[in-house]
């Protein structure tokens, strides 16, 4: 049975850095993605925290495979904004292949912010969000499949 956004809210920081080092990298998703932010995994107050988050502030990617970018969809009524490049790279976490959101050159407001995403179910992608070289928090990307 695949896992879900919620058995991952669920789990152990630990646990979800183990899970996100077994994600396969595969191709770049193309698509709507609805995102769920995960900022205390395994904490009571994860559910309200996530979302408060999704509700005001980001419900997601719009990725395009094809051109190697993405915008990011935020505030309450999901405007496409925030751009990134989207490449296969290797991971800051622990030096693997991952998808890289790098933010760095397409944006002014995150340039400082860089993700990392894998697969870890059919259409579920877990990511890790830097700011500089410093983690700070896991996300979720929900594709259609």
């Amino acid at each position: 049975m695949a896992i879900t956004v919620r058995e991952i809210s669920k789990m152990t920081p630990e646990q979800v850095d183990q899970l996100f080092r077994k994600g396969e990298v595969g191709q770049i998703p193309d698509g709507k993605a609805d995102g769920t932010a995960i900022v205390w995994p395994g904490s009571p107050l994860e559910p309200m925290v996530e979302k408060l988050i999704q509700n005001l502030a980001w419900q997601g990617k719009i990725v395009h495979a094809s051109a190697h970018a993405l915008k990011n969809r935020i505030l309450p009524l999901g405007v496409p904004a925030i751009a990134a490049d989207v490449y296969c790279g290797r991971s800051w976490f622990d030096g693997d292949d991952c998808i890289v959101l790098d933010y760095s050159k397409r944006s002014l407001v995150a340039r400082w912010v860089r993700d990392e995403i894998r697969r870890v179910a059919p259409g579920l992608y877990l990511g890790l969000v830097y700011l500089g070289r410093t983690r700070l928090i896991y996300f979720t990307l929900q594709f259609t499949v």
